[in-house]
C-alpha cells in the first residue's frame, strides 16, 4: 500500500546524525514525491540525506499557511498513482502545530498508510527538560500577538495549569520571544513556574526552569530570533507545599 511517511527535520544547525536516526535518513533519501512547507528547505535537507536521485528528478510540492484548503486532496495524487509521499515540516516533527495535520487526516480518509518516523520534536523535548509534570499537559501554539490578548490568554492558561495540575506549553515567532517572556514576568504569579527552552539539539541549546519570582531575579537571555518553548506550571493548592520541581540546565551560551 502506497505510505504517507512523516518525516521529522533539524531544529536546527546541528548534524544529522545527532537529531535523526540512520533509518529515518535512509527512507527519506529514497522517496521521489513530497509535500513541504518551503521546497527551498526541502532540497536543502534532501541534499543533507544524500537523495538518491538528482534533486531535479524529485518532486516536491508545497503545503503552508497560504495553501487553500482546496487544493489539499490534489497533494495526494501521487499515493493515488502509487507513489509513497514524504511529508516535511519546517522544522521538526510534520503535523504538530502544523499545516500538514489536515494533510495526514485527508491520507486517513482515503485508506493510505500513514507512518511516522523518528526524529525531534521540539515539544517533548522542552517537556522532558523542563522538571514540570508530564503526565497531564497542553500545547496551545501560537498565543496574539497583541498586547491585550496575549494577557487574557497568559492570564487563562496560569490558572488553567492550576486546576489542572499540567503544564501549558506555548511558542512565539522568534523575533518576538523578547516581548513575551517580558509579559510573562509582568504578569503571572510570582509563583507560577515557567520554563523557558530554546535553539533545542543545537550547540546554543539553553533551558531552565524557575518560578517567575526567581526569574525577576536573573538577567533574562537574548532570546529574539532564537527558536523557543515557553511552559507555564502551577502546583494544584494540596501539593504546592510538597512539590518543588528542580532547576533545570542543559546547557548555556
Amino acid at each position: 500500500m502506497p505510505t504517507l511517511y512523516l518525516i521529522p527535520t533539524p531544529l536546527g544547525a546541528a548534524p544529522l546524525g545527532w537529531v535523526l536516526p540512520e533509518a529515518t535518513r535512509q527512507v527519506a533519501a529514497q522517496l521521489t514525491h513530497f509535500v513541504a512547507e518551503r521546497a527551498k528547505s526541502a532540497r536543502a535537507f534532501l541534499k543533507a540525506v544524500d537523495a538518491a536521485r538528482p534533486l531535479s528528478a524529485i518532486a516536491i510540492a508545497e503545503l503552508n499557511e497560504h495553501t487553500p484548503v482546496a487544493e489539499l486532496p490534489g497533494l495526494l495524487g501521487p499515493l493515488r498513482a502509487g507513489y509513497d509521499l514524504g511529508l516535511l515540516s519546517e522544522a521538526g516533527c510534520p503535523a504538530v502545530a502544523d499545516p500538514g495535520a489536515e494533510l495526514v487526516r485527508l491520507a486517513h480518509g482515503e485508506g493510505f498508510a500513514v507512518k511516522p518516523l523518528v526524529g525531534p520534536s521540539a515539544v517533548l523535548l522542552a517537556l522532558m527538560a523542563s522538571g514540570l509534570p508530564a503526565q497531564r499537559f497542553s500545547f496551545h501554539g501560537y498565543l496574539p500577538a497583541k498586547t491585550a490578548e496575549r494577557a487574557e490568554v497568559l492570564r487563562q492558561l496560569e490558572a488553567r495549569a492550576e486546576a489542572e495540575g499540567g503544564a501549558q506549553l506555548f511558542i512565539e515567532a522568534p523575533y518576538r520571544n523578547q516581548a513575551l517572556l517580558t509579559a510573562i514576568l509582568t504578569l503571572c504569579r510570582s509563583d507560577t513556574w515557567l520554563t523557558v527552552a530554546c535553539d533545542l539539539t543545537t550547540e546554543r541549546e539553553w533551558i531552565v526552569t524557575r518560578p517567575v519570582a526567581a526569574w525577576r531575579d536573573h538577567s533574562v537571555p537574548e532570546l529574539n530570533h532564537r527558536p523557543a518553548l515557553f511552559l507555564l506550571w502551577r502546583a494544584p493548592p494540596a501539593r504546592s507545599a510538597t512539590f518543588r520541581p528542580r532547576t533545570t540546565r542543559r546547557s548555556v551560551s
